[in-house]
């Protein structure tokens, strides 16, 4: 047990049995399309990706049909519980808890080529390899995940994590979470400095992450007994914290109250990690204050300023901009400039399917709708797009329709945490009557902690 993990004497024996594996967190448990007959089809199914999506994907559609043959496309040999980097990156966890084989999980009569699309080309229904190889399909799903990309901050590179320079990124990686803990354990043991916790102009998986990082560091530098000799700071491109306006609110109090300086409208653009110095762009007024993005003078509002100003660290959190592959940037199933969630694959956000090609679905981060990039929203999305996919194939009328659903554990301290479940337009949608889902508690932490990774697995062989 890490020096972190809490017993379960806190959490109600019976509200623990009520959680079971922690299922209701990743969505209502139903089989979907699974529980019924197999529909016969001969067709070609290609799933690009083996993470979360496609691996799901690829075991609920092994039950549901009967003699299509399905091929899943990606090089990874090793699957990762990318819920769990935050608690790895926080000293909680040991990394070997969310590493496993992508073999271990995929259906055994699936064709598993072990490589990466380069191009896709709908209207020949193909995909086109690295190597030069293409593969027709007859129905095609793209569960790629997004692109991390480091390289649109200036000097960063994920080498430096762990380098004794104070870089750290939870995104990175695995090995990259464990040498962030490690990061934040070397500044905690100087007994002063800055921190710097940021996040990124765009859209992003796990957007509960940066904070998580940011509210259990604060956890261990109270610890310590010397949190006034530690500068905490948050960098936010757009002013806002979180995308619920519950949670939103409850952040920058929290913030407040923990003597976190909030630094609205920086974006961070440059490091230098050898000198310990971010550069950010800035919007606003020049006071160094939480700004509201633009400035008045003589009563009347003004052009927003921008500038760049330089910060020194003794710890800096970075989360890089993210986008939709290279590989899909350049198809034609993005959204284009100007359409909502542009450069993120076009999908009808309710039945997930690509509106100008039929024969083309969609699943997980790659999509381009409000949040929806967590693991509790695949494995609703996996429901619905199973159901409409089946259906598509008998050409039945598409009979599910997402709604948005989101599930967020929020960590607020080491050993407590929020159970943020919504949907479209932030509407909450809690799953559990004895979880006050705007107060923290002992429970939700041990969901995370415990209950979400046999869940997830569960998720990933099709069977919730």
């Amino acid at each position: 047990m890490s020096k972190f993990s809490l017993p379960f004497e806190n959490v109600s024996r019976r509200n623990l049995l009520k959680l079971g594996v922690g299922a209701g967190v990743m969505g209502p448990l139903t089989l979907g399309a699974t529980a019924a007959k197999a529909v016969k089809t001969n067709a070609h199914i290609v799933i690009v990706g083996a993470g979360a999506g496609g691996t799901s994907m690829a075991s609920r559609l092994t039950r549901a049909l009967n003699g299509a043959k399905i091929t899943v496309i990606d090089s990874r040999e090793r699957h990762y519980y990318q819920p769990g980097w935050t608690l790895v990156a926080s000293g909680v966890w040991d990394k070997s808890k969310t590493i496993s084989d992508t073999q271990d999980w995929m259906p055994s009569s699936v064709n598993w080529i072990k490589g990466m699309v380069a191009e896709y080309d709908p209207d020949n229904n193909q995909v086109v390899l690295e190597t030069g190889d293409s593969v027709d399909y007859d129905y095609l799903i793209v569960a790629t995940g997004l692109q991390l990309r480091y390289e649109r901050i200036e000097g960063m590179d994920t080498n430096l994590i762990g380098q004794g320079k104070g870089v750290g990124s939870v995104y990175a990686g695995v090995d990259h979470a464990e040498r962030t803990n490690e990061e934040i354990s070397r500044w905690i043991d100087s007994g002063q400095g800055t921190g710097l916790f940021n996040l990124p102009p765009t859209a992003l998986k796990c957007a509960g992450a940066p904070l998580k990082m940011t509210f259990t560091t604060l956890s261990r530098l109270e610890d310590t007994g010397q949190r006034d000799n530690f500068n905490v700071e948050f960098m936010t491109p757009s002013g806002n914290l979180f995308g619920v306006p519950f949670y939103n609110d409850f952040v920058k109090q929290r913030f407040s109250d923990q003597g976190v300086k909030r630094n609205d409208f920086w974006t961070l653009k440059a490091i230098d990690a050898d000198a310990k110095k971010a550069t950010y762009h800035v919007q606003g007024q020049r006071t160094g204050e939480a700004s509201s993005g633009h400035y008045t003078t003589g009563g009347e509002e003004e052009q927003v300023r921008e500038w760049e100003e330089t910060k020194d660290y003794d710890f800096i959190h970075v989360v890089p901009p993210m986008t939709a592959p290279d590989s899909l940037l350049n198809s034609p199933l993005v959204n284009q400039e100007g359409e909502s969630f542009a450069t993120w694959m076009k999908v009808d956000r309710e039945t997930l399917q690509n509106p100008e090609y039929p024969n083309v679905w969609g699943i997980g981060d790659v999509m381009g709708m409000p949040s929806n990039k967590t693991a509790a929203s695949v494995k609703m999305q996996a429901q619905v797009l199973e159901q409409n996919f089946v259906a598509a194939l008998q050409d039945q009328p598409l009979p599910a329709r997402h709604n948005g659903y989101t599930s967020c554990p929020l960590i607020t301290s080491i050993g407590k945490a929020m159970l943020v479940e919504f949907g479209w337009n932030g509407e909450l949608l809690p799953s559990f009557s004895f979880i006050d889902p705007k107060e923290e508690s002992w429970t939700v932490w041990v969901m995370k902690e415990r209950m979400l990774r046999p869940a997830y697995y569960a998720m990933l062989e099709g069977k919730i």
